[in-house]
């Protein structure tokens, strides 16, 4: 049986849900390495929604699960019905709505909430010994939920977010797009992605490579 890899999605579009490269790479490397993804999201309003043509604020609601959906073909599961042990593994993928929707860290910053259970499933997956990995601005998440034990981290080399993480506990290395940042005493790997970009191709390669030390984690 295939090893479970947890993906928590939150919506659908950088600007207002998750990032879809970011999210694609991730399905895709998991499955090259054969291993199987759980995608979820939480039964939520998203904070705002933008229309992604024009880059302005829609008056309209949409929803953190149904927008996911999109990405996961479907196939996904309410956040709040996963537990820890189905899972080997825990990826957020980046996009405005890890900051927006599964917390509200580009509002607050370092005083930010995270999402309730976002926050559980994240500390019951770490507890479990089991390794998490974050993409793009996504570390803020684990910043916020696992500060006090002062994991090291990377959103690439932001100084204004880097200190927000480190405001929140956390130690901060810059990183390189390609790259990726492994705090192996709390099995936490962290890459990115289009925090620096420029291009699909970049941020891929940075991806996977964290995917599969994730995996080697495991």
């Amino acid at each position: 049986m295939a090893r479970k890899v947890g993906v928590i999605l939150s919506g659908c579009g950088f600007k207002d849900g998750a990032e879809i490269h970011e999210s694609v790479c991730t399905l895709l490397a998991l499955d090259r390495l054969g291993l199987e993804a759980v995608c979820m999201a939480p039964d939520i309003e998203q904070s705002k929604v933008v229309n992604h043509l024009t880059g302005q604020e829609a008056r309209e609601k949409r929803n953190v699960l149904v927008e996911s959906a999109r990405i996961a073909r479907g196939k996904i599961r309410n956040i709040a019905e996963v537990k820890a042990a189905e899972l080997d593994a825990l990826i957020l993928p980046g996009g405005y709505g890890a900051a927006m929707n599964l917390s509200d860290f580009a509002a607050k910053g370092a005083k930010a909430t995270v999402n309730e259970q976002v926050a559980r499933l994240v500390r019951e997956v770490h507890k479990a010994g089991k390794p998490v990995c974050a993409i793009c601005i996504a570390p803020a998440i684990l910043a916020r939920v696992l500060g006090e034990e002062h994991p090291v981290l990377t959103i690439g080399n932001d100084e204004g977010t880097a200190k927000a993480l480190e405001a929140c506990g956390a130690s901060h290395e810059n990183c390189g797009v390609r790259e990726f940042v492994v705090d192996k005493k709390r099995k936490l790997v962290t890459t990115p992605a289009y925090m620096l970009g420029p291009s699909i191709a970049h941020v891929a390669e940075g991806i996977e490579r964290a995917v599969r030390e994730t995996a080697a984690l495991m």
